[in-house]
C-alpha cells in the first residue's frame, strides 16, 4: 500500500508522477489548500515533503499525528520546526548535495555577469554603443575569492574558482578539517583580504544579515558580492546604500530580502545583477533532489538510516 503523503510546494507534472509512484500523494502548495488537504486528511499523512522557504508550521504538525518523516526537498531548512520534529520523533531529512553543483554553476554565472557587466554591456549594444565609450570590467581570474559557508555549495564553488586561478579563503562557524583552503574566523577580515565575496552559507535566525554594511565596508569599493544562500543574509538597505554610495563595485543576488516581490529600493540599485531563486534549479538538480526524497522515504519506512538526514 502506498505511504500518504503531504506536498507543500508547487511542482510539475512530471515531478508529480514521480513521486506518485510510490506515494499517495495530496499537493497544497498554497495556504487554503494546505488547510483543506490537513482538515480533510490529517491523520492519514505519514510524511511531509516542503523546502525550507515554505517550511511548515508547527500548529500543522499537530495536528497530523501520524506523520514520521518530515523532509526538504533542497538544502535550505530554515523554516522546518526541527526541535518540535525531534521531540516528537519525526525523521528529517533534506537534499543536501543534490543541487550543489547547479548553484556552484549558477554563483560563478553571477559573479562572472556582474564583474564583467555582461547585462550593462549587453543593453548598451543593443542601444548601439561600443567598446571605446564603456569603462573596462576587471578580471575574474586571478583574484582573491572569499565563501561565506564551505558546505557542499560553498566547496564546489572552490573547486570552480581553482579553474580560474584564484586564491580562496573561507569562513565559516568553524574550520573544516578536510579543507585545505585558508580559513578566517573573522568575516570581516575575509572580507578585506577578498577581491569577490560569494555567500553560500545557511539561512536562519542564526546568519540574518550577516553581510551588514561593516562587512560590505571591509569588502571596498572594489568588490563584488554575490549572494547564491538566502535573501536574509544579506541587509538590504545596507547593500542598497553601499551600491549608490560607490562603497562596493557591484552585487548579484539570486536571493533577496522579501522574494519574490523585489523593492523599490533594490530596483533602482546600480551594478546590480539579479535572478529569480533560481540557482539551484536544472532539470538534472531537480531529479536529483526527488530521487534524494524519495530514497530517504524507502529507507525511513524500511526502519533504515537516512541518506541526507538532519
Amino acid at each position: 500500500m502506498s505511504r500518504s503523503l503531504l506536498v507543500l510546494i508547487p511542482l510539475s507534472g512530471d515531478d508529480l508522477s514521480l513521486l506518485r509512484g510510490d506515494f499517495d500523494v495530496v499537493q497544497a502548495p498554497d495556504a487554503a489548500s494546505r488547510e483543506s488537504a490537513i482538515a480533510a486528511h490529517a491523520s492519514r499523512f505519514e510524511a511531509v515533503l516542503t523546502n525550507g522557504t515554505t517550511g511548515i508550521a508547527v500548529p500543522d504538525l499537530e495536528r497530523m499525528p501520524n506523520v514520521g518523516l518530515l523532509a526538504a526537498l533542497g538544502v535550505g531548512y530554515e523554516n522546518i520546526p526541527i526541535e518540535y520534529a525531534r521531540r516528537r520523533g519525526i525523521a528529517l531529512a533534506n537534499g543536501a548535495g543534490t543541487n550543489s553543483a547547479c548553484v556552484a554553476d549558477h554563483a560563478f554565472a553571477l559573479l562572472l555577469g556582474v564583474v564583467r557587466a555582461i547585462p550593462f554591456l549587453d543593453a548598451n549594444v543593443r542601444r548601439g554603443a561600443w567598446r571605446d565609450g564603456i569603462p573596462m570590467q576587471p578580471n575574474v581570474s586571478g583574484k582573491r575569492l572569499g565563501i561565506v559557508g564551505l558546505g557542499s555549495i560553498g566547496a564546489a564553488v572552490a573547486r570552480r574558482a581553482a579553474g580560474f586561478d584564484m586564491e580562496v579563503a573561507y569562513h565559516n562557524r568553524r574550520p573544516r578539517p578536510d579543507s585545505a583552503l585558508r580559513y578566517f574566523d573573522d568575516l570581516l577580515q575575509l572580507a578585506a583580504w577578498a577581491d569577490y565575496l560569494v555567500v553560500a552559507t545557511p539561512g536562519g535566525p542564526g546568519t540574518a544579515r550577516l553581510i551588514n554594511a561593516d562587512v560590505l565596508s571591509a569588502l571596498g569599493p572594489r568588490g563584488y558580492v554575490v549572494n547564491v544562500a538566502r535573501g536574509s543574509v544579506v541587509d538590504t538597505d545596507a547593500l542598497v546604500a553601499a551600491l549608490h554610495q560607490d562603497g562596493i563595485a557591484g552585487a548579484a543576488l539570486d536571493v533577496y530580502e522579501g522574494e519574490p516581490a523585489l523593492s523599490r529600493a533594490l530596483d533602482g540599485a546600480p551594478r546590480l545583477v539579479l535572478t529569480p531563486h533560481v540557482a539551484g534549479r536544472s532539470p538534472e538538480s531537480m531529479r536529483a533532489m526527488f530521487t534524494n526524497f524519495i530514497e530517504n522515504a524507502r529507507r525511513h519506512f524500511a526502519g533504515q538510516p537516512l541518506l541526507t538526514p538532519l
